[in-house]
């Protein structure tokens, strides 16, 4: 999937260097896109779901993303905003896009029931997230890049004032997930299994969860919208052996 997209961007034309938005919640395509992304030296831009369009837009512009990854409940809010940016093109995805069977055919009628999905307008260079996976080449042109190459901006909270983007290399990753690693030396990679409920798109759950996560080999159990009952269940069912969380929230669990 990551191969696929890779080359779907390469396809749109994201070179080295350049700047891609992502506005997803924890799903599938959330990760898929991340490491596309930095796979062929592009910058990602973590951006947060719950922002108002003049957020957004400031950080389309001031980041200069040429190509937007979005949840299609926004992609009418995202097409009528990109006028006002340097995107190009948008691609959408589904909380419901991998479900299980039935699941996946029940979703789109409940979803818009509970707000968690949306007609998606037509539109010039707006894209399903399935369909740009399909009959891409997952051999990628070699790009050339190292731990000082820039890998993403992290935009901060913007409590005091204006939000900014943090320049993270590829070094500053990957010594963050080894000093993380350093911290819990009695986990083995591969052997466990951690609650994905922190937001990706925060520095965070970026490194302490995500990033991590991969590193040591772990399975994720995503969590698009933590709410206590259905974050509970989840933890019920799939029996999570790391749990990276704020403390108010384990309080209240």
């Amino acid at each position: 999937m990551v191969n696929a997209l890779a080359g779907c961007l390469t396809d749109f034309g994201i070179k080295k260097g350049e700047s891609v938005a992502v506005l997803l919640p924890n799903i599938i395509p959330c990760l898929a896109s991340y490491y596309a992304i930095l796979k062929i030296g592009g910058i990602a831009v973590m951006n947060n779901p719950l922002y108002s369009d003049r957020e957004l837009e400031h950080q389309f512009n001031n980041s200069e993303s040429k190509i937007l990854i979005a949840l299609g409940l926004f992609g009418n809010r995202m097409i009528d905003l990109r006028p006002k940016t340097k995107i190009k093109q948008i691609i959408y995805a589904s909380i419901g896009d991998y479900l299980p069977f039935p699941k996946n055919l029940l979703f789109p009628l409940v979803a818009k029931k509970k707000k968690l999905s949306a007609e998606v307008k037509s539109a010039a260079d707006v894209y399903k997230w399935k369909d740009t996976l399909k009959d891409r080449p997952t051999v990628l042109p070699k790009v050339n890049f190292s731990f000082n190459d820039i890998a993403m901006y992290q935009y901060t909270g913007g409590t005091a004032g204006v939000s900014k983007g943090v320049i993270l290399t590829h070094g500053n990753l990957s010594k963050q997930v080894q000093q993380i690693a350093s911290w819990f030396p009695a986990f083995e990679k591969g052997k466990e299994v951690m609650l994905g409920a922190l937001p990706y798109f925060h520095v965070f759950g970026l490194s302490g969860a995500m990033n991590f996560s991969v590193f040591m080999g772990w399975s994720q159990i995503l969590v698009p919208k933590p709410q206590p009952e259905p974050l509970l269940e989840a933890i019920r069912k799939f029996k999570p052996t790391f749990v990276p969380s704020f403390l108010p929230c384990i309080l209240e669990y």
